[in-house]
């Protein structure tokens, strides 16, 4: 099987680790409840920046920090418990996977899956990327329903 493909005049590498940036200041806004401005000013002060895609990394936590309570309501029938209850760093994941899901349908969902798998066998629980995997697969199948379709033929 071919590897997903970013779009062109991506950074890839840039984009993953404004994924990664971006899980780590959701994880610290949901643990501290700052106000999302002044997490991700902290951000840029402590985190070496340069090397991640700074606007991609503020598109995502601005994003999710906004539609939080929807991107919860579409991910929890695809959880096997509350949402309340999933491990903080795998709704981070989920809710940024969700987003780009929704929002950056330039990404294929392919890129999506992969990018929040290996963001959770970095940061999540031993076997958390197959949970996340599972969750995000039934919602692209949703959200990108003709994408997903033609990726399985």
């Amino acid at each position: 099987m071919n590897a997903p493909r970013q779009p062109i005049g991506v950074d890839p590498a840039a984009r993953s680790r404004a994924r990664r940036r971006a899980l780590q200041a959701l994880y610290a806004w949901q643990l501290s409840g700052n106000r999302i401005d002044q997490v991700i000013e902290q951000f840029r002060q402590e985190q070496d920046m340069q090397i991640a895609d700074l606007a991609y990394f503020e598109d995502l936590v601005r994003g999710v920090e906004r539609s939080h309570a929807e991107l919860d309501a579409a991910i929890a029938p695809f959880l096997d418990r509350e949402i309340g209850r999933v491990d903080p760093i795998e709704l981070s994941v989920l809710r940024i996977a969700a987003w780009e899901l929704r929002e950056r349908i330039d990404v294929p969902y392919r890129v999506v899956i992969n990018e929040a798998v290996e963001t959770t066998k970095r940061f999540g629980a031993e076997h958390g990327h197959t949970y996340v995997n599972g969750v995000l697969d039934k919602l692209a199948a949703q959200w990108r329903g003709a994408e997903y379709a033609a990726s399985r033929r």
